[in-house]
């Protein structure tokens, strides 16, 4: 039986029908903890969108009802970071629009589905992993009290964001018990405040497909081929120019004694093995691309036993290296924090 829920009711409505939370926000300011603090989210472009909302018009009118500062981070990212700078109070009901704001995606999304129970909210908060171990508490204290009371499921991850020194915290369950479950965190986080310096995670852009034709590199944006700047279309022409190998399908030139061509020379990668598939690709159809378009020489060794890493060799003029390091970083989502690079005349 499909869900049932009201579809009517707007953010803002839903927000009017909350009074135990506006009771709670009264007493948290009368409480003297109405201080400043700045609150880190991270959000999928699609959660993003839903609360910017048409022409900025759902942000915009957040900032203006919480009188919290709520700033999106730029860039082509699948993950973007959501800041919420202010006074307690106006964090908690910045906080309470976006959850409703979640829950009303939730039952729009319902109406035409076949499930007969509606998810809960979710929300992604981003903490100095400094603080985390207060905010678990020696033997889970803390966050099993925090469960407890607020009704509301929250997982601190294991490992850090990557290039970071901050961890996810993710909080799911109604509006209602996030808005507590937050006001909790904030507590916690005013109590013990963070160790050392933190490096904020940055979400890494979404790696886009480059191709070349004419001479003109171009990358893949939906349907479009952009042209890519001028650096990357002058080296492909560069190692087109002075590539030491002979292309498939031309003869060679004829007067070796005058080719100009810069003498060829060796660099190695050492890649770790969870990245050589998307290096290779299917059937070998990606590294070969990339040996066709830099014109370097490509050889990837094998596995060895008990080793978690895989040795690229790539052969020709400092031109076709530096085209072929870019395809091969390119083709590895992840590559710069995992590749290491020796050099050898």
């Amino acid at each position: 039986m499909p869900y049932s829920g009201d579809t009517t009711l707007s953010a803002e409505q839903l927000w009017s029908l909350r009074p135990a939370c506006r009771e709670m926000e009264s007493k948290v300011s009368e409480g003297g903890l109405n201080v400043t603090l700045t609150i880190r989210l991270l959000m999928h472009g699609k959660e993003v969108g839903s609360i910017i909302g048409k022409k900025g018009e759902t942000v915009k009118k957040m900032r203006e009802e919480s009188g919290a500062r709520i700033n999106i981070s730029e860039g082509n990212c699948p993950e973007r970071i959501v800041t919420i700078t202010g006074p307690t109070d106006a964090i908690f009901k910045a906080f309470a629009m976006i959850a409703y704001k979640f829950e009303e995606d939730i039952i729009n999304s319902m109406s035409n589905s076949t499930a007969t129970s509606k998810p809960p909210v979710t929300l992604r908060l981003v903490v100095p992993a400094s603080q985390c171990g207060s905010l678990i508490g020696k033997g889970g204290s803390k966050i099993k009290e925090i469960r407890e009371s607020t009704g509301a499921q929250v997982q601190v991850a294991g490992d850090m964001l990557p290039n970071s020194t901050e961890r996810a915290v993710t909080i799911s369950g109604t509006p209602d018990a996030i808005i507590q479950c937050v006001k909790q965190i904030c507590v916690v986080m005013l109590e013990s405040p963070p160790k050392g310096a933190t490096i904020p995670y940055r979400p890494k852009p979404a790696s886009t497909p480059v191709i070349f034709a004419g001479g003109q590199a171009y990358t893949i944006q939906g349907q479009y081929a952009i042209p890519h700047p001028d650096q990357l279309t002058k080296l492909h022409q560069l190692a087109m120019q002075q590539t030491p190998f002979t292309p498939l399908g031309q003869t060679t030139p004829a007067f070796p004694g005058l080719d100009a061509s810069p003498p060829a020379s060796t660099h190695e990668l050492t890649i770790p093995n969870d990245l050589i598939g998307c290096i290779i690709g299917r059937q070998g159809t990606k590294i070969n691309e990339i040996r066709q378009m830099s014109g370097a020489q490509i050889k990837i060794a094998n596995a060895t036993e008990g080793s978690s890493e895989r040795q690229i060799t790539i052969t020709g003029t400092p031109a076709n290296i530096s085209l072929a390091q870019y395809l091969i970083n390119a083709s590895s989502l992840d590559s710069e924090s995992h590749v290491r690079n020796t050099f050898t005349a």
